[in-house]
């Protein structure tokens, strides 16, 4: 949680991770700061961070700046982990993977956004548990951990603690959903309106 006593929520940005896994949520939450109600809770505060704090290059080419690093970002009430290709790099990383498992043990909420699930798996973070991811990697992700549920119908799926969201714009519902649980589903009706977010598709 935040010094002041807020809900802190960070969402990891590293390179090539998927625009809108990052954006989007980021989006949500950012708008629930201003549409929260400090009478009915804790107020959130949403931030980026990357492993060091240095910029990063996203897949498709928008380059952030996060506002800190993974050692100044304080403890969480929500990691939001997106996906990306550049999970590839990170279930590959030892240290990257302790780490993981370290900020689980001190964070309550732990939200993955499409294969960001992937690395999750890798970390032994969804053991047993029913998951979802980008539904091209439903095979993958049951590869990593035979013993994950793998979800291929839900948009996201709560397990308590661990919240997985499908491929993409899924991070928003996923986003708005966690909203609805941390504070209400008024507020988070009120932030749906307010980015016009009407997820019924044009064509």
């Amino acid at each position: 949680m935040s010094t002041d006593g807020g809900l802190h929520i960070g969402i990891l940005v590293f390179d090539d991770a998927e625009e809108l896994d990052v954006v989007g949520p980021f989006e949500v939450l950012a708008a629930w700061e201003q549409h929260s109600s400090t009478e009915s809770g804790p107020k959130p505060h949403v931030s980026t961070f990357s492993r060091d704090g240095d910029g990063v290059r996203l897949a498709k080419g928008l380059r952030l700046v996060p506002a800190r690093s993974a050692d100044d970002v304080g403890p969480l009430h929500v990691l939001v982990y997106p996906g990306g290709w550049g999970t590839r790099a990170m279930m590959a990383d030892p240290t990257h993977l302790e780490w993981l498992r370290q900020v689980r043990v001190q964070t309550p909420v732990l939200a993955s956004v499409c294969t960001g699930a992937l690395v999750l798996a890798a970390a032994g973070l969804l053991a047993g548990r029913p998951a979802t991811t980008h539904r091209d990697h439903y095979d993958e992700l049951a590869e990593i951990d035979p013993s994950v549920v793998v979800d291929t119908e839900a948009r996201f799926v709560d397990d308590g603690d661990v919240v997985t969201a499908a491929g993409v714009s899924a991070g928003i519902d996923m986003a708005l959903h966690l909203v609805a649980r941390l504070e209400s589903p008024e507020v988070a009706r009120a932030v749906r309106r307010g980015i016009q977010y009407d997820p019924a598709p044009p064509v």
